[in-house]
């Protein structure tokens, strides 16, 4: 992967070049980034363009024998720890560790290097299990880093989502963070570090990737998709800067119109007070799914912010499909300076909840009955 195939994120990549070309490479660094910022795949191109050995003061060449692994992914001296579970072909006996799925993993990276966790999970087949970086991992990782480089200057292990990893394998691997071998790099790929373990976030340098900028994923969805300038206007806009939105956005139109049946219904029976209808109805969403139900709380997340434009006079800066332009401009008023911070915060808990595996009766429950309140307010 090379620079030029991230989408945006110009000041970062000059920043990560600019370290390599003067030596100042650290040994374990967190990119740290919401999903479809491109977390991934600036680590990717960071990795291949350290081991490259033709690079320019731009990029990698792309062609020298280094390059042609790194983008098929089969260097020698390139290792990944993702997060797994048991399945059919490797149950639980087999103690599951990405080595089981390395060829599953390398097609769907080269194939989406935007790939989602909910996508990872389903091309796994792991059902309604939780991926997670276990203990057996960690002792694998430690085999593979202690061997000396192949082929490269430098060998790097992605790590991504450290947040999916328990304490018993952090533990397993600080000291190996702490005092690699020599030239030996940790690339920890992470989206949400309020769920890593706080010994890991203390031992990495923090880079922070930001959502894309506007511009250039309008520009990437006229190149790459064909859209128009208005559609992909407007698709940049909903996507708030996740790439893998925004393809989700072109893919899933019926299920963005679920989303909006679902936050209509919520919002019209919490603002009247039709609690028991409203608690009748929640078997709807609880026998969604988790990754469902996540994608709601996210999509409610969205309406809400943009109901507030209407609300402030700001039309110029919201971005809708027809029927959920008519629905926010009527639904406007009731989104407001008095409660849109806690409608917010709400809706954050309960997506905090649910990716935690909490019970979604209970927090749909709690939600909606905060819900009622705030927009009385």
């Amino acid at each position: 992967m090379q620079f030029q195939s991230v989408i945006g994120q110009e000041e970062l990549k000059k920043k990560l070049i600019q370290t390599i070309r003067e030596g100042r490479v650290s040994h374990a660094q967190l990119f740290w980034g919401a999903e479809g910022s491109g977390n991934l795949v600036l680590a990717l191109a960071y990795a291949q363009y350290l081991n490259c050995t033709n690079r320019s003061d731009t990029d990698s060449c792309g062609i020298c024998p280094s390059c042609n692994k790194m983008q098929k992914l089969i260097h020698p001296d390139l290792h990944f720890a993702v997060p797994v579970n048991a399945t059919k072909n490797v149950p639980t006996e087999k103690k599951p560790v990405t080595d089981h799925f390395i060829n599953q993993w390398r097609s769907a990276l080269l194939n989406n290097p935007y790939l989602t966790e909910a996508q990872w999970y389903e091309l796994l087949d792991i059902e309604n299990k939780q991926g997670r970086i276990s203990v057996h991992e960690a002792t694998r990782i430690i085999e593979r880093l202690n061997f000396k480089s192949f082929e490269s200057e430098y060998k790097v292990l992605i790590l991504w989502l450290p947040e999916r990893m328990g304490a018993e394998a952090v533990n397993r691997l600080l000291k190996l963070i702490e005092e690699p071998p020599n030239k030996t790099v940790f690339l920890l790929v992470c989206e949400d570090t309020t769920r890593v373990i706080k010994t890991i976030l203390s031992r990495a340098m923090p880079l922070r990737v930001p959502p894309i900028a506007e511009a250039a994923l309008c520009q990437t969805l006229m190149q790459l998709q064909g859209l128009s300038e208005t559609q992909a206007a407007k698709i940049a806009r909903l996507s708030a800067g996740s790439y893998s939105k925004a393809l989700e956005l072109l893919q899933n139109e019926s299920e963005q119109n679920i989303y909006f049946e679902w936050f209509a219904n919520i919002m019209r029976m919490a603002y009247a007070g039709r609690f028991l209808d409203l608690l009748n109805w929640m078997e709807t969403i609880t026998k969604a799914g988790r990754e469902k139900q996540k994608n709601f709380l996210l999509y409610a997340e969205h309406l809400i912010r943009e109901c507030y434009m209407f609300n402030r006079g700001i039309d110029k800066a919201v971005y809708l499909m027809n029927e959920e332009e008519n629905f926010a401009r009527k639904f406007s008023p009731f989104v407001n300076e008095r409660n849109v911070d806690e409608l917010f915060k709400q809706l954050n808990l309960a997506l905090g909840h649910i990716g935690q595996n909490g019970n979604p009766s209970m927090i749909f429950t709690d939600l909606f009955l905060q819900v009622g309140r705030l927009l009385r307010k």
